[in-house]
């Protein structure tokens, strides 16, 4: 994970060379319609967020594929890990370690409140 403020938008044009392999769920923070910045020059998407940080609270959390309960854990966050955040829709954070991943949701009722 990198400092807040260390992410930057990227120089002129972007472009890619070819087709590139979808990478598989919860692995880099890419979506069909969003993507990390620290991807831009990898990998063409709709929009580009540049995260913020959020922290996982007391009781830790699993890192979970989809916006949903019953779904497969990416991994387990111990309590204090320093997230990137880069979407919400309703109860859920959409967020990632860092721009090689993993990524996945998490309940916002499992992180400590925004600053």
């Amino acid at each position: 994970m990198i400092e807040e403020g260390a992410y930057s938008l990227p120089d002129g044009q972007l472009s890619l060379s070819g087709p590139r392999a979808r990478p598989a769920t919860g692995t880099l923070p890419i979506r069909g319609d969003l993507a990390h910045i620290a991807l831009a020059e990898r990998y063409l998407c709709a929009h580009y967020v540049i995260p913020h940080l959020r922290t996982v609270g007391a009781a830790g959390a699993d890192l979970l594929c989809q916006q949903r309960d019953r779904t497969d854990v990416v991994t387990r966050l111990e309590p204090g890990t320093r997230v990137e955040a880069l979407d919400y829709a309703g109860n859920w954070c959409w967020c990632c370690l860092g721009p090689e991943g993993p990524s996945g949701y998490l309940h916002l009722t499992e992180l400590e409140p925004a600053d």
